[in-house]
């Protein structure tokens, strides 16, 4: 892997906000399950999905970033192709997981403004559970044929990948075969998972709107809408770049350059894990309580 073709000379300066948004991205996510776990009065429904968001963060920017840290610091691009491959279905797997717990939340508030009196007799703690069980295993069944579809095809001594991180169509396009079948596939794949996710999620707040706009208050609908505020920054954060990504690598051709391709989706996987803590953090009173107490009490020990 060569990082960021044009930019080489680069490549430390860029490393140097990618680093920080890592960082920033491990200490918020691991704060945020921190708080979440040991505070009995944040053991709610919305904030055991914000948990599995949190997680789900740490593993997206650590299965990429250290490794890209490398090739900007070290010009340690090497890397073998089984571990390549790894790398690739862990990042599609996250993403997609991902995009399931985004869409369990969206269920979440449609719940809890939609139903408030049944909110927690329908989200028990069982039913989280195995909502959040049933997203990694659709993202497993999904992503694993991704690993069988790279290791079918024939590769001819073309071993440079122009990026800084190992994904599917990466790998394909070393190949001399015809990936036709991987393409069709990626496309299935996203159309079935995330493009599905989507439109479910756009359903459930228009849903949302439809209960909002009925209640009489102005004061009670602008509470009910700020509660969603934090989760659409989010979906915002987490789709907008990806879809780019994702569009731009099958049908972008030359028209935008490789160098803004690959810079962009580097910064995926480190602004929003970074951002996420820090919008929940702003937009929930609860979680920014939370953090002044942690604060202000280790300001007292020390």
């Amino acid at each position: 892997m060569i990082g960021i073709p044009g930019l080489e000379d680069a490549h430390t300066w860029i490393s140097i906000p990618i680093c920080s948004m890592y960082i920033v991205a491990l200490v918020g996510n691991t704060l945020l399950l921190f708080l979440i776990f040991t505070e009995h009065s944040l053991h709610e429904p919305m904030y055991y999905f914000l948990s599995m968001l949190a997680l789900s963060d740490i593993f997206l920017s650590t299965v990429t970033t250290p490794k890209m840290l490398a090739i900007f610091w070290f010009q340690d691009g090497g890397i073998s192709f089984g571990s390549c491959v790894s790398q690739m279905f862990f990042l599609h797997f996250i993403f997609v997981a991902e995009s399931a717990i985004l869409l369990a939340m969206a269920f979440d508030r449609y719940v809890a403004i939609c139903y408030p009196l049944r909110y927690t007799t329908i989200l028990t703690p069982s039913v989280i559970g195995k909502m959040g069980i049933a997203s990694v295993i659709r993202s497993f069944f999904i992503c694993f044929p991704l690993v069988f579809l790279v290791y079918r095809l024939t590769y001819c001594g073309k071993n440079i990948i122009h990026h800084s991180y190992c994904e599917h169509m990466g790998i394909a396009k070393l190949s001399c075969d015809s990936i036709k079948i991987n393409i069709y596939y990626g496309v299935v794949a996203a159309l079935c998972s995330t493009c599905l996710d989507v439109v479910l999620i756009i359903i459930s707040y228009s849903l949302i709107l439809c209960t909002v706009f009925r209640i009489p208050s102005q004061e009670t609908r602008l509470k009910a809408l700020s509660t969603c505020g934090s989760h659409v920054c989010v979906i915002l954060l987490f789709y907008t770049p990806a879809f780019f990504s994702f569009f731009a690598h099958r049908f972008g051709g030359h028209s935008i350059p490789l160098h803004v391709h690959i810079l962009l989706a580097n910064l995926y996987v480190v602004v929003p894990p970074a951002l996420n803590p820090i919008i929940y953090g702003v937009k929930t009173k609860k979680i920014q309580e939370k953090v002044i107490q942690v604060f202000s009490l280790s300001k007292k020990l020390c």
